[in-house]
C-alpha cells in the first residue's frame, strides 16, 4: 500500500491509499477519485512533507464550525450513496440482514429500521451492520 497526500481544485487536503503507485493514475484517469469535503473530481497529488511531528494539519486543528461542516457533508454523502445504491427493506432489516449473512438471501447492500434489541442480537451474532448517518437537518431547523 502507498499513501498519497491529495488535494482538490478547492484546496481541500486529504489522503488516499493505493495498492500500487500506478493505481492513483488509473483511478484519476477514470474519474474515480473524489474530494470527501466538496465532491470535486479534480483531485491531484499534493506535495508531501517528511513525516515530522507537528507538520500535518489534523481535523482537530480546524475551527469547530469548519470541522462540523466537513463531517456533516461527509455523512450526508454517505447517506445519499446508501439511499441511491442499496435496497430499502424497511422494518424487515434484521431478518434480511441475518438471511444475507447466513447465505439464505442474495448478497447485497440493504438498509432499513431495526429495534435496539434486534441490533444487539445482530452484533452479538457477528452480522456486519452499521448505523445509517442521520438525515441532514432542514435549513429551517438550523440556528
Amino acid at each position: 500500500m502507498i499513501r498519497y497526500a491529495l488535494i482538490c481544485e478547492h484546496e481541500h487536503e486529504f489522503e488516499g491509499w493505493f495498492g500500487a503507485s500506478a493505481d492513483f493514475d488509473d483511478q484519476q484517469a477514470r474519474g474515480l477519485l473524489e474530494c470527501p469535503a466538496c465532491g470535486s473530481k479534480a483531485v491531484r497529488k499534493a506535495i508531501m512533507a517528511p513525516a515530522v511531528a507537528g507538520t500535518k494539519t489534523r481535523s482537530q486543528d480546524l475551527p469547530p464550525a469548519q470541522n462540523q461542516a466537513v463531517m456533516m457533508e461527509a455523512m450526508s454523502r454517505i447517506r445519499r450513496h446508501v439511499e441511491e445504491n442499496f435496497d430499502d427493506v424497511g422494518d424487515a432489516f434484521a431478518t434480511e440482514a441475518r438471511a444475507i449473512h447466513e447465505g439464505r438471501s442474495e448478497d447485497r447492500g440493504i438498509y432499513g429500521q431495526a429495534t435496539s434489541q434486534e441490533v444487539r442480537d445482530l452484533v452479538e451474532d457477528g452480522v456486519p451492520i452499521a448505523p445509517m448517518p442521520p438525515e441532514p437537518r432542514k435549513k429551517t431547523e438550523l440556528n
